[in-house]
């Protein structure tokens, strides 16, 4: 390990941003931001530009997602995602003054594996960042980049990589198709206390490329689905987690679903449908239903890795059934994160997160 990875370390361990710690997992974004950017209602988001970082908020993730099969139809996935964590607000800092702190998650799923790894950097010395104009996020010598140089290129092409042990991917991306807003023109609530952030996704990439689990190399394609979220405050004080799904309906849609469960028991549902041309809409919360249908034991913990997900407003009904039940992310804040396929009034594939259990 070099002396600037040991120094990195050390001041991530000093510095870590006390609203999200380990024991409270993604729960800790409901703690207060004081001083923190506040996510608002009616901001036009603008392109290339809010593809960058955006410090001035407390958290932020660019999220990738990938179904993929081989030669043989075999199924894969492939998750690549960078957080970046405010632990103090105020203006932004150079060199080891920074004050944000960089987190890698990267996996590939098969039906017989979950491999997964996770890295850590200091924001400030050159080890992880984003920038928009062309858009490179990176974090050690992960990278997704967009292959066009220009720097409105936005992100019609890119290429994704990541390794870990016994795994590795490199993908490259390509789309044609719209950025798509969440909520209200990117403004997504997530309580009707006020919580909200900043969302949007591009959910309608092609995908080629290579992958390789336990030394086996498989070439693979399919489709691939990009989040970049921020905030300051995502979530209500009593909300604990989130079951969040990413769906490519055989029919040509996309649909992306949320709820936010609260200790008390309540949840919150959102989601938008998303036309095969990319044209969207947001749904109500009293159009959508999520039901377990079938629980598995992961982690010494039992988890709802089968669904009954309902869109009353499109005539959906489907049953989700996981790629590998055991998807588990054992990273800092420990979660489930997979592949799905599904059936019912639709076909398709897509992933499902759930964080809080």
């Amino acid at each position: 390990m070099s002396a600037k990875r040991r120094a990195s370390l050390f001041a991530i361990m000093l510095f870590w941003a006390p609203a999200c710690t380990a024991e409270e997992g993604f729960a800790g974004l409901g703690a207060e931001a004081s001083g923190f950017s506040a996510v608002v209602p009616g901001k036009t988001l603008v392109f290339p530009q809010d593809f960058a970082a955006h410090p001035g908020f407390r958290t932020e993730w660019w999220y990738l997602t990938a179904n993929l099969k081989d030669a043989s139809g075999a199924s894969y996935g492939v998750q690549w995602t960078l957080f970046r964590f405010g632990t103090e607000a105020g203006p932004e800092r150079a060199g080891w003054a920074n004050k944000d702190i960089w987190m890698g998650h990267a996996a590939v799923t098969s039906a017989a594996d979950h491999l997964f790894a996770q890295t850590l950097a200091r924001g400030g010395i050159g080890q992880a960042g984003v920038g928009a104009a062309p858009f490179r996020a990176w974090i050690d010598n992960w990278s997704f980049a967009a292959l066009d140089d220009a720097v409105d290129a936005g992100l019609s092409r890119a290429r994704v990589s990541a390794d870990g042990p016994s795994f590795r991917y490199t993908l490259d991306l390509a789309t044609d198709k719209p950025i798509v807003l969440h909520g209200d023109k990117g403004f997504s609530r997530k309580s009707d206390r006020g919580q909200a952030s900043y969302y949007f996704s591009q959910p309608s990439f092609a995908v080629n490329g290579v992958l390789a689990i336990r030394g086996q190399e498989v070439r693979v394609s399919g489709k691939a689905w990009m989040d970049r979220e921020w905030s300051s405050q995502p979530l209500a004080a009593d909300q604990k987690g989130w079951d969040w799904f990413s769906l490519h309906l055989s029919s040509g849609e996309n649909l992306m679903l949320f709820r936010l469960r609260s200790a008390s028991g309540g949840n919150y549902f959102a989601g938008t449908w998303i036309a095969p041309d990319g044209t969207a809409h947001a749904l109500e919360a009293d159009d959508i239903a999520f039901a377990p249908i079938s629980t598995t034991n992961v982690a010494e913990r039992t988890l709802p890795t089968s669904w009954r997900v309902q869109v009353k407003s499109h005539a959906l009904e489907i049953e989700t059934k996981p790629l590998n039940a055991q998807s588990w992310m054992a990273t800092r804040f420990p979660y489930w994160e997979g592949p799905i396929s599904f059936s019912g009034s639709h076909l398709g594939e897509g992933y499902l997160e759930m964080t809080g259990y």
